[in-house]
């Protein structure tokens, strides 16, 4: 009835007067049983092949010699799995008491160079020879530095392409310095180009502008589209100056600086 009703042709005519709304119900009816079916059919199909796999590896097991390498190989793998637990908490307690001896923050554990770090280790494998002072200091040091030059350039090849904002972040430090960082942020990322000490110049706007207008000519004023400072009086005056100047860019007030402001007064 319900093929004849869906109008499958499997067994059954067709019925010409049964509505298309009856006809899609019954159908779908008829595709979800089929698919249980199957699915049901499947299913024993997999008892049957595991239920026979089970008895052929209980015939093999009855034998004295299979029994007795069935204990050894089972009891060889629980000593190696604790063997290389004991190393790996040897290794741990290792990789602590470098971080504590040696006053590292603890969250440096995250860092992405941390796990590449670790990861190379175990690739290598025994008989890794760490790097020596020296070497750390002179020729891995110069490496990265040709390395960090590489991956600047091409963060200035996309400003080139693109344009880019130029990022200026004051804060001061424990020793109540006032450091400058200089971020150029373009679509791909963000570069952080320098940090400078500018206590002694950072209330004077003349002197903020000069230092900012060093920055567009470093970056390439063709390739700045604005200029992020905070909110305050002497970025508010250089950054006049910088677009009297440069005529191609803008300044551009920190949006989180002001809202951070506005709640300070609200509270």
């Amino acid at each position: 009835m319900k093929h004849h009703l869906a109008g499958t042709q499997k067994d059954v005519g067709a019925c010409k007067d049964v509505t298309d709304e009856v006809k899609k119900e019954i159908l779908e009816l008829v595709v979800g049983l089929q698919q249980n079916l199957n699915k049901k059919s499947r299913l024993n199909m997999e008892e049957e092949t595991v239920e026979a796999s089970e008895k052929r590896k209980n015939s093999e097991a009855s034998s004295p010699t299979n029994i007795f390498k069935k204990r050894v190989v089972g009891t060889q793998t629980t000593i190696n799995n604790m063997f290389k637990k004991g190393m790996r908490e040897e290794a741990c307690q290792a990789i602590a008491r470098f971080f504590y001896n040696n006053v590292i923050p603890f969250n440096v554990a995250k860092s992405e160079e941390f796990i590449a770090m670790l990861y190379l280790f175990s690739r290598h494998g025994l008989g890794f020879k760490p790097p020596s002072c020296h070497e750390i200091k002179v020729k891995y040091l110069k490496e990265e530095v040709q390395n960090t030059s590489l991956a600047l350039q091409a963060h200035r090849d996309e400003w080139k392409k693109m344009g880019c904002t130029i990022m200026i972040n004051g804060w001061t430090d424990k020793k109540r310095r006032t450091i400058i960082n200089f971020l150029v942020n373009r679509p791909k990322g963000i570069v952080v180009l320098k940090s400078i000490n500018a206590s002694s110049i950072s209330k004077i706007a003349e002197k903020v502008f000069e230092m900012m207008d060093s920055i567009v000519e470093e970056v390439g004023e063709e390739n700045v589209i604005q200029v992020v400072t905070d909110n305050a009086a002497n970025y508010k005056v250089a950054g006049h100056l910088l677009m009297t100047k440069r005529k191609r860019l803008f300044w551009t007030l920190c949006a989180t600086h002001c809202v951070d402001l506005m709640l300070e007064d609200l509270l």
